[in-house]
């Protein structure tokens, strides 16, 4: 469904975007992640039509972004993280303008609208003023308004940014609807859980390159991060942390006084665990369970948090 081959995009001296490739397939849920300034809205404004390359080559639903712009425009719809609304207008009056740039014909249009805002709860206010509207209810209508074309593909960039828990949840159903339809959804996000809750297939941005994608789990394996046991003890003598590193090999390593212990089957090996501790007269405060989760992954990748 979409091709990107080899994107290079500058910004006078800086380079954003430095031979970006990747694929997606129709109907899947595909995730952008990366710190900020990694390049993930220059992609998306690539794929968008709004921003041209430097260089590589574009196929969005079987129409290269060179040569049919049209073609791509047609065939998506996008979610930018500015809102872009009339404020001085009503929902029902921006929906009816932004329906009305794909042609679609004016009945069938208001058809869509009225479902469209049914979808998205706000069809009690479709003749109250934007500027009337929460943050929460502008990101639901200015989502709204990309999808009255019917597009095959749907890019959002960060949509859920800054919004009220309700209109967050909302706006998952709606994407879960979506997908289970089979649209095709470009996503970029600075939250991780919204990334492992949705998307297929990942890919982590860094200084204007992907350098992984895949599923959770394949990012997992890249990662090359184990889960791991981390029993923090009241007190560690030096002479009984050397006991535990002997009894548990390699597979522990010892900080201050917590030792992390990893392992493929932390339910299998968490109560041997215990009972060597106790065997040994170690004095344990508190056990966490430290699992692998896409957070972990993005952090051993990029060597930063997400929100840079």
């Amino acid at each position: 469904m979409i091709h990107v081959h080899n994107l290079v995009k500058s910004y006078g001296d800086v380079q954003a975007l430095k031979g970006v490739s990747f694929d997606i397939q129709e109907g899947e849920f595909f995730g952008l992640l990366g710190p900020n300034g990694a390049g993930k809205t220059t992609t998306i404004s690539i794929l968008s039509t709004i921003v041209k390359p430097d260089a590589g080559s574009v196929r969005i639903a079987g129409h290269d972004l060179t040569t049919d712009q049209e073609g791509c425009k047609r065939s998506i719809g996008v979610v930018t993280q500015e809102i872009a609304l009339y404020n001085k207008l009503s929902a029902w009056d921006n929906l009816l303008f932004w329906g009305s740039l794909y042609n679609v014909p004016t009945a069938e249009l208001k058809e869509r609208i009225t479902e469209t805002l049914t979808l998205f709860g706000l069809a009690d206010r479709k003749n109250d003023a934007i500027e009337t509207y929460s943050g929460g209810m502008k990101r639901r209508i200015n989502i709204a308004s990309a999808l009255l074309h019917r597009p095959k593909i749907l890019f959002m960039d960060e949509p859920t940014v800054g919004i009220d828990p309700q209109s967050r949840n909302l706006i998952f159903e709606v994407l879960e609807k979506l997908h289970k339809e089979g649209m095709t959804i470009v996503y970029t996000t600075h939250y991780m859980e919204e990334a492992e809750r949705f998307c297929d297939r990942i890919g982590i941005m860094d200084k204007g390159q992907i350098i992984a994608q895949g599923t959770l789990a394949e990012l997992k394996n890249t990662g090359g991060i184990r889960e791991s046991i981390a029993v923090t003890f009241n007190t560690l003598p030096e002479v009984l942390a050397g006991k535990l590193i002997e009894v548990l090999g390699e597979a522990c390593k010892i900080t201050g006084q917590t030792l992390h212990y990893y392992t493929a089957n932390i339910q299998a090996d968490l109560s041997k665990l215990i009972l060597r501790c106790g065997e040994l007269g170690a004095d344990i405060a508190q056990i966490e369970i430290q699992k692998v989760n896409l957070e972990t992954v993005f952090l051993s990748l990029t060597g930063k948090q997400l929100r840079d």
